[in-house]
Formats: structure tokens, sequence, C-alpha cells
């Protein structure tokens, strides 16, 4: 895809250290894991802490998203274990609302909406675009300080007693119930403007520092997706913090937005609250659509099929998934005819994805497919997010969304499109840049393991609340009927397979890190610009800047040498 620009003299080492842009430091040295060489653990951690190179920051995203989705897994479990039995057994009904509240609110707010962006994206983005950092490096060290600090207000909320308002923070339970509550709502209203700052970042980034011959056009589908995703977190995250901030003020002063006693109107929340999160819906989903063009086109070694359509319909998806949010209000009350305009739109927002997936099946279809781990995860992702697409159609209706409204089908759907669109694609990117991010590879033959043990796993978990949630069983509850006891233990086991799958690939990963062969750097054989980089980059990613020739999935001719690195 890129070229470098002769810009220094032919003998790389003999030009001056400041015309590389890395201050010296070549492919065969100290990577940026390193860099700097410092002496003792309080040098090391402070030059991590005080860093704006936007790979160690991605890395410091990617390390504090997966502490809290171990503490989210863990509360998952704990729950799902007492919903194995009918009546309860492990905790009390108190126990088991602010358990799921904790799991809903650290999955939504603390992992998935910053999982790619601002992990993988915040990594992989500039090497993408030629560029030597974010176009605000610093802005950007200040988004993942104030991602800590949101994170500090809510494990606050959590050690001070528990909030049990559901990650949603309803009105009028949410401005009435007694709780450490108001910290949680400053936690989520905190964590917005580091999403924010992410998202502003991406956008001058793209527009300003793309590569000379990189036009929009030629970018890959990965920056595609995450320039959606930043116009969509600019645009729809100050509703959300605006609306906290509203539920926090009246809590604390007692003013009338949301109370009915006092003049307000609960639904007016639930507008407000659902124009944020339906798009960030695709603040989850948007990147994940981006990895998935990334793995499917260099793990089938085919020029990916409808490349325009594929990075307009992200944009679509975006502007699209602004006009839908009263699908999740059908029963709120609205009128006859706003149901009707959002059924209808949410029925629209499909065509743009039903886009991606033909488009992704085309790639394949003909191509060189290699089954090793990023596409397995590939693989599972087209599986698992088809039937999350498909059940969405039954909730778009508004006759079967009455039924299946607050049922464990909606809980089903809402995994099947979200915690598969999230985790699992992340999880293909993760194996697919792990090479270029730490200099080593995992052992491919644990890795297709551990993506099948978490393929069945989520399926056995998820696949039986359809079911449930279609015969009546209501979301929340901390005891059921026992007649969905066989659904509800199977549903659990599923979940403890998930929850082994997932510690399988975290074991074998950090083996990797730690004593996995040296990695080439080009190991898939991709022929986007991050893999012209040394593995690891070095600290300013490129020696010289790199001039765009061809399209981002031109690839040359089929070679076995390929898949040992050779480009």
């Amino acid at each position: 895809m890129m070229l470098d620009t002769p810009e220094t003299p032919e003998n790389a080492e003999d030009a001056p250290a400041e015309e590389h842009g890395d201050h010296g430091h070549h492919a065969d040295e100290p990577s940026y894991l390193v860099y700097g060489k410092e002496k003792g653990f309080a040098s090391f951690l402070k030059s991590w802490l005080i860093t704006v190179d936007h790979k160690r920051i991605g890395i410091m995203y990617l390390i504090s998203v997966l502490l809290f989705f171990a503490v989210a897994g863990f509360t998952a479990i704990y729950f799902r274990w007492e919903l194995m039995t009918a009546a309860p057994d492990v905790m009390s009904g108190d126990t088991y609302n602010k358990a799921f509240t904790l799991h809903g609110g650290i999955m939504v707010f603390l992992v998935i909406i910053p999982l790619t962006p601002a992990a993988l994206g915040n990594f992989v983005l500039p090497l993408m675009l030629g560029a030597k950092d974010v176009a605000f490096p610093k802005l950007n060290l200040a988004s993942l300080y104030v991602y800590w600090a949101g994170a500090a207000l809510l494990v606050y909320a959590v050690l001070g007693g528990g909030f049990d308002t559901g990650w949603t923070f309803y009105t009028p339970y949410s401005t009435t119930a007694q709780g450490p509550i108001t910290w949680a709502l400053l936690g989520a209203f905190t964590l917005g403007f580091s999403s924010i700052f992410t998202g502003l970042n991406f956008i001058v980034t793209i527009h300003k520092m793309r590569a000379p011959g990189m036009g929009f056009f030629r970018m890959p589908l990965m920056l595609w997706a995450l320039y959606a995703t930043a116009l969509t977190q600019l645009l729809a995250t100050p509703v959300l913090a605006i609306t906290l901030l509203l539920v926090a003020m009246e809590r604390i002063m007692g003013i009338g937005i949301f109370n009915p006693d006092l003049g307000g109107d609960p639904v007016l929340m639930q507008h407000f609250f659902w124009f944020y999160s339906h798009p960030a819906v695709y603040i989850m989903i948007l990147p994940a659509f981006g990895i998935i063009s990334e793995l499917v086109a260099v793990h089938s070694r085919k020029r990916i099929f409808g490349y325009g359509a594929i990075a307009l319909s992200s944009v679509s998806i975006a502007l699209i998934g602004f006009l839908v949010w009263g699908h999740h209000m059908f029963v709120s009350g609205q009128s006859e005819l706003s149901g009707v305009v959002f059924s209808f739109l949410t029925f629209f927002v499909a065509v743009p994805t039903a886009i991606k997936i033909f488009s992704w099946t085309g790639t394949m279809w003909g191509g060189s497919v290699r089954f090793n781990t990023p596409m397995l995860y590939t693989l599972s992702f087209l599986f698992l997010f088809l039937i999350g697409g498909l059940t969405g159609l039954f909730l778009s209706t508004m006759a079967t969304d009455v039924h299946l409204h607050d049922t464990y089908f909606v809980v089903a759907h809402f995994h099947y499109v979200m915690a598969s669109g999230a985790v699992i694609s992340f999880l293909g990117g993760l194996h697919h840049w792990w090479p270029k991010m730490f200099g080593t590879m995992y052992n491919e033959t644990l890795g297709k393991i551990g993506a099948i043990i978490i393929f069945l796993g989520f399926n056995l978990t998820f696949f039986p609340q359809f079911v449930a949630g279609s015969r009546g069983m209501p979301r929340r509850y901390h005891e059921y009927v026992s007649e969905f006891e066989g659904m509800q233990y199977m549903s659990s086991i599923g979940s403890f397979v998930l929850a082994f799958g997932l510690v399988f690939v975290l074991c074998y990963l950090l083996h990797a890190l730690f004593k996995g062969k040296p990695a080439p750097d080009n190991p898939w054989g991709g022929v986007t610009l991050e893999w012209e980089t040394a593995t690891p980059p070095i600290e300013h990613n490129f020696h010289h800047t790199p001039v765009c020739v061809r399209g981002p999935y031109d690839f040359p001719e089929i070679d076995e040498s390929l898949g040992n690195g050779h480009h």
C-alpha cells in the first residue's frame, strides 16, 4: 500500500536522529515498550504515566479495560450462579439487583464503549494513517486520566454500598432511591468527557495527518469505522452528560425535571437517555465492523468486495443511529404514529449493516481463506452477529415487541449484538495485531482452541435465553417460576464455559507476552501501513514520511511465503 519517500540519505544510519522522527531509534533497538531505558520501577512507571505516545496510551487503556472486564465478568458469574435455580440461594434480592447493575454499568461505560476505539484504535489509527502520533497527544493522555477519574467515582459508589438502579439510571427510581447513586452518575458523566476527547482527537487526526497520497477512499476500512465512531462520540455523548447531570441535580437540589410531583416528566429522561444510548450501540459496534473488514481481507488474501459501500455504510449507520431511539420506548406511552416511524427507521438501519455482511461474505468467496485464530473469531462474529441482527427484527416490530419487551429475549438479543459484536471482534483484532503490539507470537493451536471454547460457551449462555424470553421469562428477576429453571441452568453452565474460555485466552497471551517467539514485521502478509513498521514499532512509528501509492487491499500475487511474514 505504501512506499517511503527518500527523505534520508541512502545510508539511514548516517542521517541525524531528528530526521528519523524517532530520536535515533532503529528497528533492531529496544521498542517503545522499553525506550528510554529507565532505571528502576519508579522511573519506568513514571515514563508510562506521563507518556504522550499513542501506543503506550493504547496499551494502558487496554490493561485498564481488561481489569474492569474481569470485575464485570466476576459479577456475571456470581448472579448466574444464583439463577441456576428458581429459588434464592446465594444472595438476597437487593444484592442481586446491585450485582446486575454493577455488571451492566461496568460493561457499558468502562468496557465496551472504550474497548476498541480507545485501546486498539489508539494503537493502530496513527500507524494505519502513516502518522507519528495522534493530532493532540496531550489530549490523548488527558482522556486516559479522565477515564481513570470516572472509573474511580464509580468504584467509590460501589464501595459505598453499591446502587441498584440498573445501568440506565431510569427515573423516578434513580432520583428517589437511597445509596451513592449521585457518585455513580458523576462517574458516568466524567467518563463521557474521555469519550469526547478521544473522538475529537481521531477526527482531527484522520482529517489532517493522513500520509501523502492517502485520500479518504484509500484509507483502510478500520479508519472509516473509527471515523464514524468518533463522529457519534462527539455528537451523542454530550446529550448523555447533560441527562446524567440533570438527574444528579434533581437528587441534590430537588429540581422538578423528571419528578411529576414537581412538574417533571420521567419519560423525558428515557428520551434523553436513549437519544445517546442507541448511538452508543454504534460506538460499540462500528469499530467491530472495522476490525472485521481488516480481518476478512487480510486472512482471505483478497481485495475487499464493495469497499466504497462498506465505507459509506459506516457513516450511514452513524447518522441513522440518531433517529431510532424511540424503538426502546414502544410501551412507554408514545403515540402510535411515533411508534410506526421509529419502527420503520429501525428496519431501515439494517440496510447498511446488511451491506457489510454481504460484502464480507463476497470477499471470502473465492479468496484464499486461512483458518487461523483471527479468522475463527471473524467467522464467530459473523454467525453470532447475524443472530443478533435477525432477532432485532422481532423487537423492531411493535406487535411482537410488546410481548418481548423486558424479557430475557431482549437480554439475549443485546448480548448477541453487543457482546458478540464488541468482545468477539475485539478478540479477533487483538490476535491480529498482537504481534505488532508486543513483538511476540502466541501459540496458534491454543488460539484456535480458545476461540472454539468461547464460541460454544457464548451460544450455550445466551441462546436458551431467547427461548425463555419468548415464553415470558422477565429479565432482572431474582426469583422466578420453576418452568424456566432448565433453561436458566443451561445458561449458567454456558457462562462458566465462556468464563473458562476467556481465562484460557488470557493465560496463553500472557505466556506469549513473556515467552513467545519473536514476531516478524508482517506475519499475516497485510498491505496496510502498520505492517510496514518495525515490530513493535519505534517510538515515533516511521523513520520518515510514507507515501500512499495504491489501495489498502491491493494484495500482491498469493505467495506461500506470505504466511511467514515475507512481503
